[in-house]
């Protein structure tokens, strides 16, 4: 029953990656947004409502390691596991907005969480509304700065859907995305249990994997059909939003508190590492591109903090 629901979760999660490409390519085209806009905001959203219903009902359950080792976990699996599989399939170029906005904004979410959570253990009420406040702040900024600093090239085989299309293959590839996480986490972690794995393990290395799959399948589908700006601004939202809205409305609803210390000697510099590194790999050995020599030195990288945690 375990496998069923893991194969009918990757289905589902697969074809609603799919129909919130197009709810977002004809967005974009509709709003004249640039796309990277749009990936860092509806595709996000979209993406990130996993990670958002799995952890608010864990630290409600109070499995407060489940809900943050999710949201590490996923953050680490975003950049070392999807962004790695992406641009090993193709080589991704980097727009200026990386350094200038998204990177910045990635690092002082991740900071903010670091400093919320490394010396008392708990995430609280008020941590969580001014994680969620930054949130606003930076999609306003996107929405009203960002569109005219992206310059983004439209493929030959856009076109402008019905606006009830996109709504419709906004709604339904959300509902799909949802749907197919929670099969594949109900799965993976009743399979998990049966080999008495610990909460935070489970957190960081399954079920942080299964709400992932959402941005592995959406950027690797951009990237198939060549939409390279939705891809790498999905993967930097998400791991905004994970962070700020994620967390930050998990804790506002609840305080989020830390049992397993593994989470704050360990594997918040992992995500912390992971985050730091993606700036130099962005510039060198050729700036501004992401190639499969990059995605190789991610995918090992991430390999190895799956080998640690299991171990």
């Amino acid at each position: 029953m375990n496998l069923l629901f893991i194969a009918l979760g990757l289905l589902l999660l697969i074809l609603g990656g799919n129909w919130l490409l197009k709810a977002a390519v004809g967005f974009s085209l509709r709003l004249l947004i640039p796309k990277i806009v749009i990936g860092m905001t509806v595709v996000s959203f979209a993406t990130s409502a996993p990670e958002l219903i799995v952890s608010i009902k864990s630290a409600l359950d109070g499995h407060a390691d489940i809900a943050l080792g999710n949201v590490i976990g996923s953050n680490i699996a975003n950049l070392g596991l999807v962004l790695a599989i992406t641009i090993l399939i193709s080589t991704i170029s980097v727009e200026k907005s990386f350094y200038k906005t998204d990177w910045p904004v990635m690092m002082v979410a991740s900071a903010m969480l670091y400093g919320f959570i490394a010396f008392d253990g708990v995430l609280v009420r008020y941590e969580g509304i001014i994680l969620f406040s930054m949130l606003l702040v930076f999609l306003v900024y996107l929405l009203k700065f960002q569109k005219t600093a992206v310059v983004d090239e439209l493929p030959e085989d856009d076109e402008e859907l019905p606006l009830y299309k996109n709504v419709m293959f906004l709604i339904i590839g959300g509902i799909a995305l949802w749907g197919g996480s929670e099969l594949l986490i109900d799965g993976a972690v009743g399979m998990a249990e049966k080999f008495n794995v610990s909460e935070r393990v489970i957190g960081i290395t399954i079920v942080s994997v299964g709400t992932s799959i959402p941005e592995l399948a959406a950027s690797v589908i951009a990237i198939l059909k060549k939409e390279k700006a939705i891809s790498l601004g999905n993967l930097i939202g998400s791991n905004v939003f994970n962070i700020l809205a994620v967390l930050g409305l998990t804790s506002i609803i609840t305080p989020v508190e830390v049992t397993d210390n593994g989470l704050l000697s360990s594997d918040i510099y992992w995500m912390l590492g992971f985050s730091l590194l993606i700036f130099p790999l962005v510039f060198a050995p050729v700036r501004m591109k992401l190639s499969w020599k990059e995605g190789l030195i991610l995918l090992a990288l991430y390999l190895g903090f799956i080998y640690k945690m299991i171990i």
